[in-house]
């Protein structure tokens, strides 16, 4: 008897919120799958508490944060409030692993996020900079 395997298998859409083009079909370009997921991943973790109307709780406070001394405290407590807000408002993601080193001749850290989606087993990785803005 032949065996039929059924692999459960989502996608994930996002508008850019950019809003750029696209030069052939002159619509808003659409990220897919993973590109998707790390635009959203990104703009969780940038957006304050209190700057999305009518959803005060989403987002995080990094950027009290980037006021204090560049130190491990400091950087260990970036990393446990960037776990908490993808963990709380990103179903799609599994975190594995979030990594801020701080940089005191450039007053930020690098932040490393590495998650699973949830249907696809291979680790994605996001890194980017954060610093403070006057």
């Amino acid at each position: 008897m032949a065996e039929i395997t059924i692999k459960n298998q989502r996608s994930f859409t996002d508008l850019d919120l950019n809003f750029n083009v696209h030069p052939t079909q002159k619509d808003i370009n659409k990220f897919k799958d993973e590109m998707a997921v790390i635009n959203s991943v990104k703009n969780l973790v940038m957006t304050n508490h209190y700057e999305r109307p009518f959803q005060p709780e989403l987002g995080s406070n990094l950027k009290r944060l980037l006021f204090e001394q560049v130190d491990n405290t400091t950087a260990a407590l970036l990393e446990r409030e960037i776990t908490e807000t993808i963990q709380n408002f990103e179903r799609r993601v599994d975190v594995r692993d979030v990594t801020a080193t701080g940089f005191p001749d450039e007053n930020g850290y690098k932040v490393e996020i590495t998650f699973f989606l949830v249907n696809n087993p291979d680790p994605i990785s996001v890194d980017f900079f954060l610093e403070r803005v006057r």
